[in-house]
């Protein structure tokens, strides 16, 4: 594997056979993706990706023998970006990380998009509450604000979500 990520031209951050020793290597050196053997000595590799994915944020490759539908099932919800068959072929790294790590920022993208239409939805709702707008108008106002302002719509959404929160707080005093 060392060999193989030389190669590729990375550089390897650290190597762990331990799933804690793994874990907190992460945590420590923040790498670009991590690459995970499906079973580890005191433990489930799949378990310490899930961890990894969850609180780190790094991107994980499996490395594996074996290929199962539940093996493949556990990967996927544990957040696992894309594997790699045992034994390896180093031709077959690059690619692999390359694929995990778009993917991952694609995920983190998505995600990121989905958090701000949550704000923007729950500001809109509150222009609708207090004003008594309708959505589109209330969807215009803020679009307008972000645009008079040229900031994102979702800093306007924040703003105003903070605004509701002083105003009800001002209120209750």
């Amino acid at each position: 594997m060392r060999a193989a990520v030389w190669a590729a031209g990375g550089e390897l951050a650290g190597e762990a056979t331990r799933a804690a020793d793994a874990l907190q290597l992460v945590r420590e050196t923040t790498p670009d993706a991590a690459i995970f053997a499906a079973g580890l000595s005191d433990g489930d590799g799949v378990e310490a990706a899930r961890e990894v994915t969850a609180t780190i944020g790094c991107p994980v490759v499996l490395c594996t023998s074996r290929t199962g539908d539940d093996l493949v099932e556990r990967a996927r919800t544990a957040g696992v970006m894309a594997f790699l068959l045992k034994p390896l072929r180093p031709a077959e790294l690059a690619p692999a990380l390359d694929l995990a790590i778009a993917r991952h920022r694609e995920a983190r993208a998505l995600r990121q998009s989905l958090e701000d239409r949550k704000i923007i939805e729950k500001a809109k709702g509150a222009l609708m509450a207090r004003f008594g707008l309708t959505e589109d108008i209330a969807f215009r106002r803020l679009r307008k604000a972000a645009m008079d302002s040229r900031k994102p719509m979702v800093d306007i959404a924040r703003a105003l979500l903070m605004s509701e929160a002083v105003t009800r707080e001002t209120a209750a005093l």
